[in-house]
Parts: C-alpha cells; structure tokens; sequence
C-alpha cells in the first residue's frame, strides 16, 4: 500500500482492553478482545485499512517504559495471542502497525539493571548516557539522560552502533513474527537523525513499502519527513490549528497553516508529501470534550478527511466519546467493551470510502477559493478532477461568494450543486462538491 493511501485507526491496547495501569505481570489473554467478532465488524463497517496499535511489549505501566522488546505485554497475552491478533487484522485486509519505542526504556529494562548493579564493569554501560560521578532521583549515585526529566524512562544512546543492531534486531524479529507492515516512532523529534537514516535504510531493504511514521510536535517537519527517513510524520500543526479555528470562530488561522504546509508558492512546506492528520489521539483531550459545539464535530471530521495528508481517527472518538487529561492518561485512554456506531460513525466511514473512490482527496493538490472568519472554501485537485469542501459555522445560512458558475456534483447527496458565483450552505454545515476540469 502508498504511504498516501492510508487511513488509520488508532488504538491504545492497554487501556482499550481494561488492562491495569501498573503492571501486574499476570498472563492474561486480553489482546483477543480486539479480534472480537464485534470489534472485526466495526473496523470493516468503518471501512479503515491500517490499524495502529500503541505499545504491545513488556513494560512496567503505561507502555512507554519497556522492560522487554521481546515479550508481549503480559496485561495482554502472549507471541501466540498477538501473531493470531495480526493474522486476523491481515485477513481482513487490514495493515497492521506497532508502536516502536527506541528513544528511551524503562528502569527494569535488564541491560540497565546490569550497569545498576555492575557500574563501569557493565557491558551495557555505554548503551545508555551515564555520568557515574553524578546521582538522579532514585539516587543510584550515577546520572543518565532521560527522556523529558523523567528519570523512570532511561534514554537509549542510539549512536551506538550495539544499540541500533539490537533495534533492528527487535525490528527484525517483528516483521518475522507478525509480519507488520510498519512503525510508528515514539517522540521521533528525540531520535538521533543518523540512527534514523540507518532505520529507514534497514526497513526500506526488506520491504520498500514498510511505512514509517514519526511522533513530531513542532519546527520544519522536512528534518524528519524526507526520502532518507520518515515517510510521514505527525502534523501538530494542523493539529492545533483545526480545533482552535472552530472554537474561535476563525478559518484564517487552519486556513493560513494549510496554505504554508500544502499551497503552490516556493517556500510552502510540505507540498506533495504527506504528514498524519489527526484531531485527537492518546496523548491529548477527546475532540468531543475540546470543541464548544458537538454539532462541529461531523465538520471537524470533514476538515480532515479533505485536507491533504493521511487521516487518523482514535478509537472511540469515532462515535464522539469524550476523554480529558488527567495524571496518567488513563482517562484518554479507556477499556471499551464493544464498539458503538452512531451518525457520526457514518460519517467516517462515507469519507473512508470517498478517499477510496476519489484520488483527489488523496493525491490533490491544495487552493484556497474562499476565506471569512466562519466560512471556508478549498480544493483538492487531481488529473483534471477537483473538489470543493466547503464549511460554514454560522448559525445561519451562508451564500458564500467564488469566481465561478461552473455547476458540480454534492457528494453526499448525489445531485447537482448550481453555482451561480456563489456556493450556498445552510447553518453549521459542511459539502464536498466534485468538479471534471477536462
């Protein structure tokens, strides 16, 4: 599969099938769960093909602070559980991507309780950054670099030749095992760039198409997103500027960041590449619990799957749950015992389908047609087919002015949509008007 052809479902397995938050390291089979017939029916109903799945491995809670890189979680199951869990996604056609880990492990990761124990005498001294003369809040009387001032996550040194061979090692053997079909990389803007050159090299060996995903928040995305190592990563930008242009009643601001990632002028950013579009994930609020209306929520949706990049969608807010930050995210992150469908589930799966049908929201290039504070009109074109999605949030209806009396065709309704220099919307709505340039 393109890189560009996807659209992914997120999932957090740990919370999603009710494991504890600490680990508890009783065998438990949960994992299954997101093979129930249920949940199957749900991935297919919603018409995704890549499912992302966050930290499956051995860690002590949260999933970021692993202990094993070999040993499923035990909250989840075992090798068995997870290759079955694989082999059922990929008989329904459905890729299947892992969270990688490799910026830094836990504190009961065994080549760092080595050098705990062993100091300088550890084989594994330089596989980590340690001052020996220093001390760190468990005072072990040496010092390391973490990740973020977080001393229970012990950053990895991946400059050393040992360390990358013993990631891609790691790699290796998921590719063997469950045959995946990518990575996402946890806090990619920490990478070393070189180990992700020497990455990016290893995957594409094996399998050309093996998609790498990077975890960025700001700055020049090119640094990560380029022909040498990651073939998207994750557009905070846009991010942001989606949520807070609703609630503030100002397209100028999503408007302005769409123009400068994906417009036509030179110095535009991204143009013809394709980060991941999202408008709520693991680590921040339900979109339904950000936006002040729930009635934007289709609207929301909508701005997603039309601007350009690779759409993602977090389990569960797909039929609008909500979810706020608390300590240990556990909040964002819940046991759901089988999937919910409602209209906005609808939704989604239409705009799946569309992607599927019409490369223009796929491959198309990016115009601004019409711009106010609370209406907003932009094109996706490709080989001489273009669309309109159009979006109006005033609570009244709206004769949105354009250059043009070119009549096209409403996607959702299937009829034609006159034009007359003008497109009209009714109140807080949203269309997709397709266009045959020649």
């Amino acid at each position: 599969m393109k890189v560009v052809e996807r659209n992914i479902y997120q999932i957090y397995p740990l919370g999603a099938v009710g494991a504890p938050f600490e680990n508890d390291f009783k065998l438990e089979h949960r994992i299954l769960h997101l093979i129930s017939p249920e949940w199957l029916k749900h991935y297919k109903k919603l018409r995704v093909n890549t499912i992302l799945l966050n930290p499956v491995f051995q860690s002590t809670s949260h999933g970021y602070n692993t202990i094993d890189f070999h040993t499923v979680d035990q909250r989840l199951g075992t090798v068995e559980d997870l290759q079955l869990v694989c082999q059922t996604l990929h008989n329904q056609d459905l890729h299947v991507l892992f969270d990688g880990v490799f910026n830094h492990v836990g504190r009961d990761f065994s080549q760092f309780q080595d050098v705990l124990k062993r100091r300088r005498l550890s084989e594994y001294k330089d596989w980590f950054m340690i001052d020996f003369d220093g001390n760190n809040s468990y005072d072990d009387h040496l010092r390391y670099e973490n990740w973020e001032g977080h001393d229970e996550l012990v950053r990895l040194n991946l400059k050393n030749p040992k360390v990358r061979e013993f990631i891609f090692d790691v790699i290796d053997e998921w590719i063997d095992l469950y045959h995946i079909d990518g990575l996402r990389l946890d806090v990619a803007y920490c990478l070393d760039q070189d180990f992700l050159r020497y990455l990016h090299h290893h995957v594409k060996q094996k399998n050309r198409h093996f998609f790498l995903l990077g975890e960025t928040l700001h700055g020049d995305y090119n640094q990560w997103m380029n022909n040498n190592m990651l073939d998207s990563v994750t557009n905070y930008e846009c991010y942001k500027g989606l949520h807070s242009s609703f609630n503030t009643r100002n397209f100028f601001e999503i408007m302005y960041s769409f123009n400068r990632q994906f417009g036509k002028e030179p110095w535009c950013l991204y143009t013809g590449k394709h980060p991941l579009s999202f408008v709520d994930n693991h680590d921040v609020n339900r979109i339904a619990s950000i936006l002040d209306k729930k009635e934007w929520l289709p609207l929301i949706y909508a701005m997603l799957y039309a601007m350009p990049g690779i759409p993602s969608v977090y389990y569960g807010s797909e039929w609008g749950i909500e979810g706020v930050k608390n300590y240990n995210d556990t909040s964002l992150r819940p046991y759901i015992e089988k999937p919910e469908w409602n209209e906005l589930c609808d939704l989604i799966s239409v705009l799946n389908r569309m992607r599927h049908l019409h490369l223009e929201l796929v491959y198309g290039d990016y115009t601004q047609i019409a711009l106010s504070n609370l209406y907003c009109i932009f094109e996706r074109a490709y080989q001489g087919k273009a669309i309109w999605a159009c979006f109006n949030i005033k609570d009244e209806p709206m004769d949105i002015p354009v250059n043009s009396t070119k009549d096209g065709i409403n996607l959702f309704t299937d009829e034609v949509e006159k034009i007359p220099g003008f497109v009209h919307m009714e109140p807080n709505s949203f269309k997709f008007i397709f266009f045959r340039y020649f």
